[in-house]
């Protein structure tokens, strides 16, 4: 799609000159001699970049910005002036002027300039584009279901999002979406446009999930050669995630603890104190109390946690929503894979009812992904879904009769083997590494753990 340009000026010999290059370029150039022509080109169409004389027969280029700030805040506006003074250059740049060019100017200069601005109303439009995708997938809608206990939970997540509750926990089975309320509820609130950060808790070794978690000095251990700032800091104004906090050790969750009471903490190695101002979501699929009376989780972390508290049911719990949930992701995958899939089939249906899902939303999501991508027809049914373990009857390991391979084997083959798969897994998937993770049967950390160790990241 060709670059579109608004050249407002008064002096014919300019806005020749201009269009004449411009052209050259081969964008598509609309001209307006006054302030009033201007706002209605603007009007009726969405340029990439504007043109703006600072002097117009009836009104000034100032008075033209204000009108289109107040509609739109991404267009860039180049001010052009033989009558610059730094009141109006203040002003112009209060309103969000890219750039403010004194007449006369060096063409060169001026297509420079233009280069820059085209790339910021790339990059504003691709973040515009991004969070409004962001608002749709993880919009409260997106938490699909009908039974009483998902609306009610609905309701908790929009009070949560718009309040300044600071600590919430979620709990509630493997499978069960406890990832996807913790995205809603920051993409709801007025967070969303910071950073959301997601650690699962036994990815990592206790020291390396204490550097990622909170940063680290250089030398504060062998391997730290330049400091680094840890997931806290990162996140600053957002949102931290710790999934499976029931299987944080002990050492980290003394630390964590400190941190929610006081919202301070320092990188290991370190001696400064930090203040951060994050909103923090665990979640666990543990019996926590439980593992507080075997000592494995702190009594009074639980208590700090325990602010807002939100239980998921499993998937056998929610009727009906098994249905809705899986007419959902059949579009999902039909669109993905671009099937033709319409429908899912009555005895297919009747098949998922009879399953008690121990995996709950996040399994149905894998054997709808795959059926979808195996069915050929135009409706889902029964013969195209594989349930528990007839998922893996095509294709599995004889773990029991394994035996070492001769003296000499090259065990870096295993090495190769682990970087084939890796990238058959991103290749099937389209690079999109949350869906190799789940063909794989990986966690998404520890996906990018392999993919670094295999410089596939």
């Amino acid at each position: 799609m060709s670059i579109r340009v608004l050249i407002v000026e008064d002096e014919a010999l300019i806005r020749w000159s201009l269009r004449q290059k411009f052209e050259e370029r081969g964008y598509r150039v609309t001209e307006a001699e006054t302030g009033r022509a201007a706002l209605e080109a603007l009007d009726a169409g969405l340029f990439d970049f504007i043109m703006l004389d600072y002097k117009l027969p009836d009104m000034t280029g100032l008075d033209v910005l204000r009108k289109l700030r107040e509609s739109d805040t991404d267009t860039v506006v180049i001010m052009m002036t033989a009558f610059s003074s730094i009141e109006s250059a203040v002003e112009a740049i209060k309103l969000s002027a890219y750039d403010y060019l004194p007449k006369p100017f060096e063409m060169e200069r001026l297509l420079l300039v233009v280069d820059k601005a085209l790339e910021t109303t790339k990059l504003r439009r691709e973040v515009r584009e991004l969070r409004q995708n962001l608002k749709g997938e993880f919009g409260t809608d997106t938490i699909i279901g009908s039974d009483h206990s998902m609306t009610r939970i609905m309701e908790v997540v929009d009070q949560v999002a718009r309040t300044g509750v600071s600590t919430v926990l979620l709990r509630g089975e493997t499978g069960t979406g406890k990832d996807l309320v913790a995205r809603v509820i920051h993409q709801k609130s007025d967070r969303a446009g910071r950073p959301f950060v997601n650690i699962t808790c036994t990815a990592l070794s206790e020291t390396l999930l204490e550097s990622e978690l909170f940063g680290h000095e250089r030398g504060a251990f062998t391997d730290a050669k330049a400091q680094k700032k840890g997931l806290l800091e990162v996140a600053d104004g957002g949102t931290v995630f710790l999934d499976e906090i029931g299987d944080m050790p002990a050492a980290l969750q003394a630390k964590l603890l400190r941190f929610l009471e006081e919202r301070k903490f320092r990188r290991v190695g370190g001696t400064r104190e930090l203040t951060v101002d994050v909103r923090v979501i665990a979640a666990t699929n543990r019996d926590i109390e439980q593992a507080i009376n075997e000592g494995r989780f702190r009594r009074d972390l639980l208590y700090r946690l325990n602010v807002v508290t939100i239980l998921l049911p499993p998937l056998r719990a929610r009727g009906d929503d098994l249905r809705l949930l899986a007419q959902a992701f059949v579009q999902r995958f039909t669109r993905e894979f671009k099937k033709n899939i319409t429908a899912i089939s009555p005895r297919a249906l009747e098949k998922l009812y009879s399953y008690p899902w121990p995996g709950n939303v996040r399994e149905l999501r894998n054997v709808l992904e795959r059926a979808a991508l195996l069915c050929t027809g135009t409706e889902l049914g029964p013969n195209d879904i594989l349930l528990g373990q007839a998922q893996h009857a095509t294709w599995d390991w004889d773990f029991e009769h394994v035996t070492l391979p001769p003296q000499g084997f090259d065990f870096r083959k295993l090495g190769r083997l682990e970087r084939n798969l890796l990238t058959q897994a991103l290749e099937r998937t389209g690079g999109n590494q949350s869906h190799a993770a789940r063909l794989l049967h990986l966690t998404r950390d520890r996906l990018r753990y392999r993919l670094q160790k295999h410089g596939l990241l």
